[in-house]
């Protein structure tokens, strides 16, 4: 890789566990942020919009403000506005993103206006996953609408242990109504391009830090990124094992990846 210049950073899991820091992550992105590399805090949270999880994130103590986030449903409404201008979306998803959204047009089904959605959108799972909920979206698929989804995560950590995530979901729709989802968020390589553009860095210019290990960092590496798996989180040491590839680095904590960036940097100054 070349020096780094910029580093990717998933929040759920690696800065955060229900929103609380975890310990000495506040300090890490300090540093990191005073050794004046780029920052792009990168979530497939679906809950929140990035000024939301930004005021959250700095009344921690972060250093970060809205226009270091990139998530799914940011992502996606340029995906959506890119591919189905004009479409007509009915989304399925925990929490208030309208914000980010922005451009999108929602269908409301409890008005039901009787024409059909173009798109189904889903988001992030929680109670609005029920049976009803995902059965409409189903009757919409089978209708020939497209089936858009800001990723496949299967769980996430909380002060409470995994839960279960839209993944888990997902599968039986795209079996049921024989479709595939496109993935906005991550690990689609759309996700990565576009958090690269952000910071304005080449993949050989950056690291991505995750505990996810496929979705995170094994598809931050096949976009040429280097991929640092961070042990906390939903990090399980048989996902590690099963994984589909290897993590080009491995590290305890986030707050162990000021040193990690440290010995990279180095590195790549002796290859000149």
């Amino acid at each position: 890789m070349g020096s780094v210049r910029a580093v990717l950073i998933d929040i759920d899991g690696v800065l955060t566990v229900s929103w609380q820091p975890l310990p000495g992550t506040v300090e890490a992105l300090r540093e990191i942020r005073g050794a004046g590399l780029a920052v792009a805090l990168v979530t497939n949270t679906t809950s929140r919009t990035r000024a939301s999880i930004a005021r959250t994130l700095a009344g921690a103590g972060f250093p970060v403000s809205a226009g270091d986030i990139l998530t799914a449903p940011a992502v996606t409404a340029a995906h959506l506005a890119e591919h189905y201008p004009g479409a007509r979306c009915v989304l399925l998803n925990s929490g208030d993103i309208a914000e980010d959204l922005a451009g999108v047009t929602l269908v409301d089904e409890d008005r039901g206006d009787g024409e059909p959605p173009d798109v189904v959108v889903v988001g992030g799972a929680g109670p609005e996953f029920g049976y009803a909920a995902l059965d409409r979206a189903f009757g919409h698929l089978q209708r020939g609408a497209r089936l858009v989804a800001m990723h496949r995560n299967l769980y996430w950590r909380t002060d409470q242990g995994l839960r279960l995530d839209t993944g888990a979901f997902l599968a039986g729709l795209e079996k049921a109504a024989r479709v595939e989802a496109e993935i906005t968020g991550k690990p689609s390589p759309a996700f990565f391009e576009a958090a690269l553009a952000h910071v304005g860095a080449g993949a050989d210019e950056a690291v991505m830090a995750g505990d996810d290990i496929e979705s995170d960092v094994l598809a931050a590496q096949r976009a040429g990124v280097t991929g640092v798996l961070v042990r906390t989180g939903k990090y399980l040491p048989q996902t590690h094992r099963d994984a589909s590839g290897t993590p080009d680095r491995v590290i305890d904590s986030f707050a162990d990846l000021p040193a990690l960036l440290r010995d990279l940097r180095g590195s790549a100054q002796q290859q000149l």
